[in-house]
């Protein structure tokens, strides 16, 4: 491991921090956390530099570029919002692959769950503040979990608790609330007309 030296050290250093754009979140680090952010607020700085490629003797090119598919840009994407599905999750996508999990596992949930199946649906929930990648989602599910502690007696109880909290932070989020007489058809059932099936 390398370091750099910095010869003026002790010297106070000017402030070269820009504003940040509406909508970027700073990590509990103070840097701009992508998982924490948006995509569509998230612009890196461009480079005006490209990589160079290399040919191996059977002339396949083994550049990085060459190793993904190609950039929205060059694939002549027409909307810089949406975002590639080879790119890390934003804080959207990791959200709504989040509660589809949490909720697809309330679905599946016994009804009269065994008190070793409560404790790891516990462990599962209090987990999620601990290690979630987006710190201040974990932090406002922390609090959510403290005042409200989830309700893991059934799936019914469970699904409750759990569409209860994810319209808590719909509402923060302006964003619509869910009919959470309608768990079952959303992430179990499918709806009655089969479109599902």
């Amino acid at each position: 491991m390398t370091s750099s030296i910095n010869n003026n050290a002790g010297q106070p250093q000017k402030s070269t921090a820009r504003p940040l754009p509406p909508g970027m979140v700073l990590g509990p680090d103070g840097k701009p956390c992508k998982i924490c952010t948006s995509f569509r607020n998230w612009k890196p700085p461009s480079s005006s530099t490209k990589p160079s490629t290399t040919k191996s003797n059977k002339g396949n090119d083994t550049s990085a570029s060459a190793q993904r598919p190609p950039s929205p840009a060059s694939a002549g994407a027409a909307d810089e919002n949406k975002r590639p599905a080879y790119c890390p999750p934003d804080v959207e996508s990791l959200g709504r692959a989040t509660w589809t999990f949490l909720h697809t596992t309330a679905a599946y949930y016994p009804e009269s769950p065994t008190p070793t199946q409560r404790a790891h649906m516990l462990q599962l929930l209090h987990a999620l503040p601990q290690l979630y990648p987006c710190s201040h989602c974990a932090n406002d599910l922390g609090t959510r979990i403290q005042r409200q502690p989830p309700d893991v007696r059934s799936r019914t109880a469970l699904a409750a608790w759990l569409c209860a909290t994810h319209n808590e932070v719909n509402v923060m989020l302006g964003k619509p609330i869910f009919n959470c007489s309608r768990v079952d058809e959303r992430w179990k059932d499918g709806p009655q007309d089969g479109s599902c099936d």
